[in-house]
């Protein structure tokens, strides 16, 4: 395997007129000498809060049901029951609830999956979100495997972060971790968005105790002199994925990891509404993020909404059950104006932290 970190790696200056800006979760990519729009200011009864007194900005739009890779932690070999495309969400539909969010005050939205770049079209819908008024902040989470072809394209449409999923640096261990081949893609997807001037590339790995937790410093290296921000994952629960916790590495545990090959890693401030908890090797460009969803849960900073595929909302990103239907609701009544009081009344009944979530608390803390 070529070495990510040599041959091929290093990125091409930026140009000057590429700027880097702090958000809310992570950098943004401006594309030009002038700021990032600034956030609207809402009147309170706009705004999706909770009984919590958790004020939701972040909107997760689900695009697809379907993958590309059939990563282990995530579903089973044969993959899942998809529904039916008549059920799914239309672009149209999508950008009718995307304006309604944004009216209620939400300013980020992030494209998910399934794989996000499978949906064909997808530049195009990234176009008409990025224009939305309110939305400053249009990120993808992606595999990367068809991210090098699509860059370009997604930038000029808008796209301002990008998460792209590496769980390991060894050609064998990704076959056997996603099933499929393609490590030198994913790092080509990761090259080439440095070189389309974004900071930072956030990569998210997910760590598996005996699959791929040796692996952490290699990942650490990673950020000598790039700009990414390397987050570790807690193992977690996906429906079909036979989650266990002979499998669980805990935050405080890669921490240490970590820190046997790199002593001097200190701990940073996290951002507003951060699930990442920020390290760094002190002189080293990136930066190492710990998303400790299980051992030490985010819960109480919430500002995050999920829309699934099929336009079903969650207001829990753990949770099993969904609260409203978006896709009823839209194609109930095309001003989706229904929408408008059943969407912040769902947000109002979010609990402070689901029981399932909970209970698995106490199962990895025995």
């Amino acid at each position: 395997m070529t070495d990510p970190l040599h041959s091929g790696w290093r990125r091409r200056p930026s140009p000057p007129h590429r700027q880097r800006q702090q958000a809310d979760d992570g950098g943004v990519f401006t594309g030009s000498d002038q700021p990032a729009q600034s956030h609207p200011v809402f009147d309170q009864t706009d705004v999706l809060a909770d009984s919590f007194g958790r004020f939701h900005t972040y909107l997760r739009i689900s695009l697809t049901e379907r993958c590309n890779l059939r990563c282990t932690y995530c579903m089973p070999a044969e993959g899942i029951q998809l529904r039916p495309k008549p059920e799914m969400l239309t672009f149209e539909e999508i950008v009718q609830l995307a304006e309604l969010f944004a009216k209620l005050g939400v300013t980020k939205i992030r494209l998910t999956g399934g794989e996000p770049l499978i949906r064909n079209d997808i530049e195009h819908l990234v176009g008409r979100l990025s224009r939305i008024d309110g939305i400053s902040s249009l990120a993808i989470t992606t595999n990367g495997l068809l991210l090098p072809r699509k860059i370009d394209d997604l930038k000029a449409a808008g796209v301002t972060l990008f998460n792209i999923s590496l769980d390991t640096l060894k050609a064998e261990r990704f076959r056997s971790i996603t099933r499929r081949d393609g490590l030198e893609t994913v790092l080509q997807a990761i090259r080439v968005t440095l070189d389309a001037g974004y900071e930072p590339v956030k990569v998210n790995c997910v760590v598996q105790k005996g699959v791929n937790d040796d692996e952490l410093p290699s990942f650490v290296e990673m950020t000598r002199e790039e700009p990414l921000e390397i987050r570790f994952i807690e193992y977690m629960p996906f429906g079909g994925n036979d989650w266990t916790e002979r499998y669980f590495v805990s935050y405080k545990e890669m921490v240490m990891n970590v820190r046997g090959a790199y002593p001097q890693l200190e701990r940073r401030v996290d951002a507003t509404n951060h699930t990442s908890k920020s390290w760094a090797v002190p002189g080293y460009v990136g930066s190492v993020g710990f998303i400790s969803s299980m051992s030490d849960n985010f819960c109480g900073s919430c500002n995050r909404l999920r829309l699934t595929a099929d336009g079903n909302l969650k207001v829990c990103l753990f949770g099993h059950n969904e609260s409203v239907s978006g896709t009823l609701c839209v194609r109930a009544c095309r001003r989706a104006s229904s929408c408008l009081s059943s969407i912040p009344l769902s947000t109002e009944k979010k609990p402070r932290m689901t029981a399932w979530l909970r209970s698995l608390r106490l199962r990895i803390a025995r």
